[in-house]
């Protein structure tokens, strides 16, 4: 009802879109609830997503990132959801303080400021310690488990529905969908976690050179009150912050992108709301990452299916990028390798090489689409957080340095990846150690000997399916051995 009061259902911009029925309902039903207004399709989208609570404000600041497909007017309406959402008043957070922490404001800090940002789960208020430490106070909103629980209600309803009514909607596992958002959304309810997260997560960021986070106070956190050190720079989601003296537009997008997939490839666990309102930027090229309510994690096989999907694009070798997808069990079995790799070339050469701005991220996405349909690829949940990720970061990135080119930035942190991952000393030393792990299984007397036998065996196969590997180090070493012995014949 909501969506149809704002004229966000069926919007009038897309009607020439529906065939004469729909359309008909649709005008219908715009003339029955649609309240009557000039505004644009980002604004009254804009409303009704503040309306239906904090669950369509993420799904919002998602869309705000893509201007390259929904138009940047679109994306500029739908701005103000990063962080610029209407507050709750001081004294409400002034006494969440009391009763979180044990004491007031005027006792916990020098000075307790107002409010600098204001989201769809907690707002934040600029405040000094009583050493001098400028920090910023982040609190839940009144009520906001309630609201929150009526959303995830909602949207497992709407969820329920599509997968009962719409056959073709089964594969993207909308209710599975739903389950990983609602988990997310929980985890967001207790800032305890959050601290833990930032905590974890800020350590990984700090030590590589892409991205800095500011350090929790732990002494001040609560399930209600979080208390962090002030981050350096303006938000990203002001007009002013790409207008800074000094800024490098291409290396602060290049950093985004090697900040994200150092975290995802290097380390399993990636912040998942970066989004402008959680990025503070600063010259020539500084980001530091705030709001740790959403992190990802990433199983090793997880993160060497993504290093190398990534890597067979950079070296449009598509035929291995294919491969990768039949062994993470993305495409059924049943499909045919080569025809696979045949549909991701069709994708990848058209794009890789060229400008962000020379690339239609609309019509890509429609392609991909049309590709997961004709495969039976289905949505993997243990995936949601990485992909939502990945479509926001990009965004950003594009907004930043429309020219941005992914696969550049990508490459430096992928390869460094694959090298220290997936070289043939890696492979031998991972090798070496699964037949170790099957020999101590090996008992004493006859029954041991036939079992070490068979394990003989199977240590031969696994050495022959791994016959590449041992062939580039036969290679290596039979180099070394050739120059001890021209050394040798010298002297």
């Amino acid at each position: 009802m909501i969506l149809l009061r704002h004229d966000a259902l069926l919007p009038k911009e897309t009607e020439h879109l529906l065939p004469p029925i729909p359309r008909f309902l649709a005008g219908a039903l715009r003339a029955i609830f649609a309240k009557k207004t000039k505004e644009r399709a980002g604004e009254r989208y804009a409303k009704a997503f503040h309306d239906l609570g904090p669950a369509f404000i993420k799904l919002g600041q998602i869309l705000s990132t893509r201007g390259d497909i929904f138009g940047e007017r679109f994306t500029r309406d739908l701005a103000h959801l990063k962080d610029r959402l209407p507050p709750f008043p001081k004294s409400v957070a002034e006494a969440t303080i009391l009763e979180s922490l044990g004491a007031p404001p005027g006792e916990i800090f020098a000075e307790f400021g107002d409010v600098i940002g204001s989201a769809s789960i907690a707002q934040a208020h600029e405040a000094k310690m009583k050493d001098g430490r400028k920090v910023a106070v982040k609190i839940l909103r009144p009520n906001i488990e309630r609201i929150i629980a009526a959303d995830i209600a909602m949207l497992t309803l709407g969820a329920g529905i599509v997968a009962f009514f719409f056959a073709s909607a089964k594969r993207l596992e909308p209710e599975a969908f739903v389950a990983t958002v609602a988990t997310s959304l929980l985890l967001e309810l207790d800032l305890r976690l959050e601290a833990s997260a930032a905590d974890e997560l800020g350590q990984i960021i700090n030590k590589e050179p892409w991205m800095k986070a500011p350090k929790i106070v732990w002494h001040h956190v609560s399930r209600r009150v979080l208390v962090i050190e002030w981050a350096d720079g303006i938000p990203l989601s002001r007009p002013e912050a790409l207008e800074l003296p000094g800024l490098d537009k291409k290396e602060t997008a290049d950093n985004l992108i090697r900040a994200f997939l150092s975290q995802a490839l290097d380390h399993g666990v990636f912040h998942a709301d970066l989004h402008e309102g959680n990025l503070f930027v600063a010259a020539p090229a500084k980001l530091t990452a705030i709001d740790f309510g959403i992190i990802g994690r990433l199983r090793p096989k997880e993160r060497r299916y993504l290093a190398e999907m990534l890597w067979g694009f950079l070296r449009r070798d598509y035929k291995r990028v294919a491969e990768v997808h039949f062994e993470a069990g993305y495409v059924p079995a049943h499909q045919n390798v080569d025809s696979f790799a045949q549909a991701l070339r069709a994708v990848g050469e058209p794009v890789l090489g060229r400008q962000a701005t020379e690339v239609s991220m609309g019509r890509l996405l429609s392609q991909l689409f049309e590709i997961t349909a004709q495969f039976e690829m289905h949505l993997r949940p243990e995936l949601v957080l990485l992909q939502k990720t990945m479509v926001s970061v990009e965004g950003v990135a594009r907004r930043i340095y429309p020219e941005h080119n992914l696969w550049e930035a990508a490459r430096p942190v992928v390869r460094a990846w694959i090298s220290r991952e997936l070289s043939p000393v890696v492979e031998a030393r991972r090798l070496f150690e699964r037949l170790v792990h099957k020999l101590r299984l090996d008992d004493d007397g006859e029954a041991g000997t036939s079992r070490r036998g068979y394990l003989e065996l199977e240590a031969l196969k696994v050495v022959a399916q791994q016959g590449r590997t041992f062939g580039l180090i036969a290679l290596i070493v039979s180099v070394i051995s050739l120059g001890v012995i021209i050394w040798v014949a010298v002297r």
